[in-house]
């Protein structure tokens, strides 16, 4: 986590959290770690997505000439890259055959491919969270013909990794990521920003080019996002994930605990309302 220098409660990190925008979906049950947050400190979270992905037409792909089935396994990164790789499947009418395998960057983007199809354990690769810790896995299947599905913005990690070691490997964009219309959000204010890509930075100033900081707290998931943040002249307050809270939500609540204390907007008046 990136900790100020600042001592808790101190300067800009004085002002309590009472409000995070959380720049994703919202969760679609209620045992998010968010809510919990959100209860235990009497902090109102929302959820927006910064960015809109809009899929790659079939007609489109095709101009691509990439030939699906002239591979023989398939790099997942996310779950939107897996929807829109089984959208053009479906549209191609291709049937993936069973000895085709599938490298994935996370247990969660793995689990989720199974929406798909039915998974042989022997046929399925998962990394441990990063592009790096896929490599450790990929490096091992020098003979395979790799397909990367991807957006039109994506990081250079699997495509410069895969040509420096001499890997079979076709990359292909099957879903393109645009900034969001946020003017609702013109007058709406946070006191934390929680973001997940250097895409939603760049939808914020897209969004509101004159946007100013000020006592905004600003969290960070990853090292590309977190180095997005810096590079747009943004203090960046909060960054996971760190060895003591690998996850977005373990952050925030580490530097609520550190600049507030364990009662951080618990503060509530007799009638059960928050107070100011």
């Amino acid at each position: 986590m990136a900790e100020s220098n600042d001592k808790p409660g101190t300067g800009r990190h004085a002002k309590r959290i009472s409000s995070i925008l959380v720049t994703q979906p919202k969760p679609t049950n209620d045992v998010s770690p968010y809510f919990a947050i959100a209860e235990k400190y009497g902090i109102k979270v929302d959820f927006r997505e910064f960015i809109d992905v809009q899929p790659v037409s079939y007609k489109d792909f095709r101009k691509e000439k990439v030939n699906i089935l002239e591979h023989t396994a398939v790099i997942f990164t996310s779950r939107n890259a897996v929807d829109h790789f089984f959208r053009i499947c479906q549209e191609a009418k291709i049937e993936m055959p069973a000895e085709m395998k599938y490298f994935c960057i996370s247990e969660q983007t793995a689990n989720y491919l199974q929406k798909y199809i039915v998974l042989r354990k022997r046929k399925l690769f998962v990394g441990q969270r990063t592009a790096v810790d896929l490599f450790e896995v990929i490096k091992k299947h020098k003979s395979e013909k790799f397909l990367y599905p991807c957006s039109d913005i994506r990081k250079d990690d699997i495509p410069e990794y895969m040509r420096a070691n001499g890997f079979k490997f076709t990359e292909a964009v099957i879903y393109r990521t645009v900034a969001s219309d946020l003017s609702d959000l013109s007058d709406v204010k946070y006191d934390c920003i929680a973001f997940f890509s250097p895409s939603g930075i760049s939808s914020l100033f897209i969004n509101f080019p004159d946007f100013e900081q000020n006592n905004t707290r600003i969290a960070a998931f990853g090292p590309t996002t977190a180095k997005a943040v810096r590079d747009a002249g943004l203090e960046l307050d909060i960054e996971a994930p760190h060895p003591n809270a690998p996850s977005m939500t373990g952050a925030i609540e580490a530097y609520i605990r550190h600049h507030h204390g364990t009662d951080a907007g618990k503060e509530k008046t007799k009638n059960g309302k928050q107070s100011a």
